[in-house]
């Protein structure tokens, strides 16, 4: 499992250290039970979506907050598990890889309209310019998401020169606010709506700066291509 590793470079320390490798056990487990790579893409978005489910219809505690977060993570974990599984297998198709993407869009979209499903439904808010949060959080994740995605597959593939540095440590550390996984424990909040509501908003503020770099340097990047 180790060998079906995707490379470390542009990879959070979260990704990198947390949840690769409990993707790689998870991955073990599915080849054992004889699971495809498709299968376990559907397990993961199984997960992903009981959590959103849960966030969205139910009264916000902390027995939720710990509930949301391991569902999330878990999916996050199976997310990666699918990848390796392909890789261990030989089996990786392009319709494997765009129903990973379809899931991982479907998360990303329907995590935030769930945040704002409970800040309607659930939460005394100081005003309703609260409700114009997750929206914005939603548009910038979607932009991360699919700028970056699609960025990779418009840049020219080149094969990494001999002697190469390896991936940053500093890079590392820097991705860590954009990562989904850290992203995830903001619901561990959810017990409290004053935490809650501060804690995303100030998750929204990074990712707002994050994806204007990033916008700048696709761009940038793509067009010297």
């Amino acid at each position: 499992m180790r060998s079906a590793q995707k490379t470390a470079k542009g990879v959070s320390l979260y990704s990198r250290y947390v949840n690769r490798p409990a993707g790689r056990v998870l991955a073990a487990g599915a080849y054992k039970a004889r699971l495809s790579p498709n299968q376990v893409t559907l397990v993961s978005g199984a997960f992903s979506g009981a959590a959103i489910a849960a966030l969205a219809l139910a009264r916000p505690s902390w027995p939720l907050a710990v509930a949301v977060y391991v569902g999330l993570v878990v999916g996050f974990a199976f997310d990666s598990a699918d990848g390796q599984l392909a890789r261990l297998l030989g089996a990786g198709s392009p319709a494997g890889e765009w129903l990973d993407h379809v899931v991982d869009c479907a998360k990303i979209t329907a995590v935030h309209a769930a945040v704002l499903i409970t800040f309607y439904r659930h939460f005394d808010l100081p005003g309703d310019t609260w409700l114009l949060l997750p929206l914005g959080f939603q548009l910038a994740a979607v932009m991360i998401f699919f700028g970056g995605l699609l960025t990779d597959k418009l840049k020219p593939k080149q094969k990494p020169a001999p002697g190469a540095p390896g991936p940053s440590p500093l890079r590392a550390v820097a991705l860590l606010p954009v990562d989904y996984g850290v992203f995830c424990a903001v619901f561990l909040l959810l017990g409290s709506e004053r935490a809650f509501r501060y804690g995303y908003l100030a998750l929204f503020a990074v990712y707002a700066l994050f994806l204007a770099a990033f916008l700048t340097k696709w761009f940038r990047e793509l067009r010297t291509a």
